[in-house]
């Protein structure tokens, strides 16, 4: 008998001889499969946590039955979770103790007083009582301290400490604290309202000191700490993360003729953090504590390390810093401005859409020298667009004394180039 006579036996021969290498195979698919199964079942928690698969994941879920693409697909359908920003460059989920520990002895208290002395009153400064009772007052009001504390870090190992200006503006005494318990006076060095940075000293050595670091690359969302002397409370760790940076003294609140880019954050600032350090994930200062805004939660300011690495470097050298200025009150030019100006003047004298309007030239200024006017709006200084005072304030702060700078505004709808040099900004502060 052949195999065409007898198919069915034939049939029945060649099952028997692939019988074998089925189960062979079913059984180990079964485990593949089992084994997967248990890997997945395990991972569903984090499968949940990310909410869906990626493009890639879900192109290869198609492609199950092809051996070419197991590989990667098992690959793929695996979760991979980043870890969280904070954690990225400590790699420790406790980083913040381990910055506390490291920094925490270089950042100190900083105490102050200072002697106030009442003005007399208008009654008692009347004519007829001061024949009455002599040259002086019937009575004398009592002169009382003021005291006030604050924060501050060690640079040196010698006894320099940085803090802000508002922290010892104006004190008769300055006492440091250390974290040990050990307390110093304190000299002040040099102080700079402009930025609000002092430098002091104390007279000790082989003090802890804390590394500065870089805030050119800051970014919102990073990691912070700030340690500092809230409320009278020693040594109050606070932690969050970068908020934003570039927040001019106009977005904040603060006085205008200040020159900083505020980093803002949510870490909790309060009275009495005021100079103390705001640290990055490694420990490094990014940034002094100086400001909040009153009433408001999450909102605490910083002066950039790089601002306080250049002015505590002048004010240790020569104790005071000398800006750049040009005797100018200006104001950001808005179309409601400019509508209201060319409407009271009867004539649109005022052709620019945007730019920073003069409102007044200082007497004897370098930008009255340079011939700058009252009603001039500056477009563009050193060929750098100008849209707002900020970006005024910027480019002078960054100039160089006795250096000329190209200004180009616009009057009476011509445009005029001029070269103003800048001078060291007088001790009462003028803007610009």
């Amino acid at each position: 008998m052949n195999r065409k006579d007898h198919p069915s036996q034939s049939s029945k021969i060649y099952t028997k001889n692939q019988t074998q290498q089925f189960w062979v195979k079913n059984f180990i698919l079964t485990f593949i499969v089992t084994i997967s199964t248990i890997f997945l079942n395990g991972c569903s928690n984090l499968g949940n946590i990310i909410g869906r698969k990626t493009p890639d994941t879900q192109a290869q879920a198609g492609n199950q039955n092809n051996p070419n693409n197991q590989n990667n697909q098992n690959n793929n359908n695996v979760p991979k979770i980043a870890p969280p920003a904070i954690f990225k460059e400590s790699r420790d989920p406790n980083f913040v103790v381990s910055v506390v520990q490291e920094v925490g002895p270089a950042v100190v208290r900083i105490d102050t007083s200072r002697t106030v002395s009442p003005g007399l009153s208008d009654e008692f400064d009347d004519p007829f009582l001061r024949r009455f009772f002599g040259n002086g007052s019937p009575i004398q009001p009592r002169e009382r301290e003021q005291r006030g504390n604050g924060s501050g870090f060690i640079i040196n190992s010698n006894g320099e400490i940085l803090t802000n200006a508002h922290v010892v503006d104006g004190a008769d005494r300055v006492t440091v604290e250390l974290k040990d318990g050990r307390k110093f006076d304190g000299q002040v060095l040099g102080e700079d309202p402009v930025t609000d940075v002092a430098v002091i000293k104390i007279d000790a050595d082989n003090l802890p000191t804390v590394g500065l670091g870089d805030s050119e690359t800051l970014q919102p969302g990073e990691a912070v700490i700030a340690i500092g002397n809230p409320l009278g409370l020693n040594y109050t760790v606070t932690s969050g993360i970068i908020s934003a940076t570039g927040r001019s003294s106009r977005d904040i609140g603060a006085a205008a003729d200040k020159r900083v880019d505020y980093i803002q954050t949510d870490a909790a600032i309060n009275p009495g953090n005021s100079g103390g350090p705001l640290l990055n994930a490694s420990g490094q200062v990014i940034g002094m504590n100086t400001a909040i805004i009153r009433g408001a939660q999450g909102l605490g300011f910083a002066i950039p390390v790089n601002t306080v690495k250049r002015i505590s470097q002048e004010l240790i050298a020569k104790g005071r810093v000398d800006h750049p200025y040009l005797g100018i009150q200006m104001v950001t030019l808005t179309p409601e401005i400019k509508e209201k100006l060319n409407s009271e003047l009867g004539s649109p004298s005022i052709s620019a859409d945007k730019g920073v309007l003069l409102m007044r030239i200082m007497r004897g200024s370098p930008a009255s020298q340079g011939g700058l006017k009252a009603g001039d709006v500056i477009v563009s200084i050193n060929k750098q667009a100008v849209n707002n005072n900020e970006d005024v304030q910027r480019i002078v702060e960054n100039s160089k004394i006795g250096q000329a700078l190209n200004i180009e505004v616009q009057r009476n709808g011509r445009t005029i180039n001029l070269a103003v040099r800048p001078a060291p900004l007088p001790t009462n502060g003028q803007r610009g």
